[in-house]
Formats: C-alpha cells, structure tokens, sequence
C-alpha cells in the first residue's frame, strides 16, 4: 500500500503540541524525529535494540505524518497548515514547513536493517540472516537472527550480557528455559553452545513466528525447541505446559517485570540451576538482586555493560 508521507519541519520544544493537533484532527501514528538524547527513563521503557549514534541536539525537530495515496486529502492538509499558523500564537514553532514524500509499508518494515551489521561476542558471531558470510575468520559459532518485528537482534547491551552469561554458564546437554524470548535469539544461542532442547516463551505473538524462524535459519532441528504464547508470571496452565527441571533459565526482559518473575523461575529449575537476568537498568539492581536472594538464588555474579547490569544466580 502506498502512502503520502508529510514532514512538518518544527522545533523540539514544539514537537509534542504538534502531534497533539495531529491527533485531534484525527491524524494516527505519527513519526518524531530529533537529535534529543535519550534519558536513563527513556531507555528503561523502549529498551532500544539498535540505537545510531545521533548529532548534537540543534532543537530542530521534524513531524510526519502518512496518509493514504489514494485518497484526497487537500481538505485535511489545508486544516493542518491553519492549526500549525494558530500553534504559532504560543509555542516556537519553527518553519513550520511542510513537505510531501511517498512510502510504502515495507519501507516501515525494512528500513531498520540498515542499522544491522554483522558483530562478534567474544567467539560467538551474529550476523544478519540476509548478509552473506564473507571474511569473518574462525569462531565458535555462528548465529543468523532475522528480528522481523519482534525484539532480538543481539546488539543491545542486555543481549550481549545474557550471551556472554550463557557461554561462561551453559553445559553441553543442558536444557534451557528462555522467559522473554523475543527475535528467539538466545533460545538459538543455547543449542548453538550445545544445549540439547529449550523452551521459549513471551507475551507477544509475533515472537512465536519470529522464533521458529530463527531455528530454521540457523538450521537447527525442530524438536529441539518449543515456543510458547503467554504470561509465566499470571499464567499457572503455562507454567504447568513448560515444566521444570531446566538447567539454566534467562530473562532478559526488564527490571519491573524480573522481579515478580523471580519467585515464579526456582519450580522451574533443578536444583543447582542457573538463572541468568538481564534487562536491569543500573539504578534498580539493587531491588533485582533483592528479588533473587529472596527467592532463595545464591548471587554468582554480577556484570555491566554501559547503563545496564545482568545478574546470575544459582538455586540451592
């Protein structure tokens, strides 16, 4: 489907009035852009994957907005050019200018990639799946993620963290539970490092489709995983369907949520398991760490990266 994009060039302090108005107008789903960096809380909640490196902030900020090629819409865009001169009366609002594009929805969904380069934790490489593997030298393994729309490309700190965990911790043959498992990728990881079966779970379905394909481009046996749909947390007939006696559970996922987890995670668990978190911005470690020693975990280790801190932990 083809869309007119329209990009209103305004100022940052202006950029929230904007889509207000947008909005009002009956205008959905409008796009930000800005060099504004983002706060320790911003990153706590959108838990970016790949994040570029922006310019410095020049208070310039650029407002789109799509609508249908199709259609007419001369009556719409006259409305939205006299809100912008009435926004004028009280906030800075810049040029003001608006200028017209054309987009299709596959742009949306594959613009990203562009962002996705081929890396290396430690020995383990992790490419995209439609780049050719060309010069990367000897490693451990290799691991092709496609992400589709769900989370899980690797880069991000916690990824990181939760893979260089699972190396250090994983044993061939172990059996592995991946709470949160998004792009699926740490669920590949494991049976790359010589798990022998995992079990995902997570509350978007889209993670279930973007999972098994990830399995299947890294051509890895289908009953050696299983995915599931659903909250571990609320969920007792989901907890029941996963079992327990794993030897390692992850969740990378986000601090407010591993913390009514964790009393969930010891039945699924053999004893002396492993559990490996990660998702925990540095200012709630505390209170993270506070829910593993109550659920009986023993602390093993503690590591950073940047703003963001991964726990494992052993149940004794």
């Amino acid at each position: 489907m083809k869309w007119n994009k329209y990009t209103i060039q305004t100022t940052t302090q202006a950029e929230d009035f904007v889509s207000s108005m947008l909005a009002e107008l009956g205008i959905e789903g409008v796009q930000i852009e800005d060099n504004v960096p983002l706060s320790a809380e911003d990153k706590e909640k959108m838990y970016i994957d790949i994040l570029p490196e922006l310019p410095a902030d020049d208070g310039i900020a650029w407002v789109s907005f799509f609508l249908d090629a199709e259609e007419e819409q001369e009556a719409l865009l006259k409305q939205v050019k006299e809100e912008l001169e009435g926004l004028r009366l009280f906030v800075e609002l810049g040029a003001g200018t608006i200028t017209q594009g054309e987009t299709e929805d596959k742009d949306w969904i594959n613009n990203w990639k562009q962002f996705f380069k081929s890396f290396a934790i430690e020995d383990i490489l992790i490419k995209p799946a439609w780049e050719e593997e060309t010069g990367m030298g000897e490693y451990r393994c290799v691991i092709e993620i496609d992400p589709g729309t769900s989370f899980g490309t690797g880069k991000h700190e916690t990824t990181r963290l939760c893979i260089q965990q699972l190396r250090n911790y994983l044993k061939q043959g172990a059996r592995v539970l991946d709470v949160g498992c998004g792009s699926g990728i740490l669920s590949v990881v494991s049976l790359k490092l010589g798990a022998d079966e995992v079990t995902g779970t997570d509350i978007d379905p889209l993670c279930m489709t973007a999972s098994r394909d990830n399995m299947n481009a890294n051509h890895l046996p289908k009953e050696k995983s299983r995915f599931f749909q659903g909250n571990l947390i609320e969920d007792e007939k989901l907890r029941e369907t996963v079992g327990g006696e794993y030897d390692v559970v992850t969740a990378n996922i986000l601090a407010d949520i591993i913390i009514p987890l964790t009393p969930v995670i010891p039945a699924c668990l053999k004893q002396g398991g492993i559990y490996i978190t990660s998702g925990i911005i540095d200012f709630k470690e505390a209170a993270v760490a506070d829910a593993v020693r109550a659920a009986g975990f023993t602390i093993l280790e503690t590591v950073r990266l940047g703003e963001w801190v991964s726990i494992t932990a052993r149940k004794d």
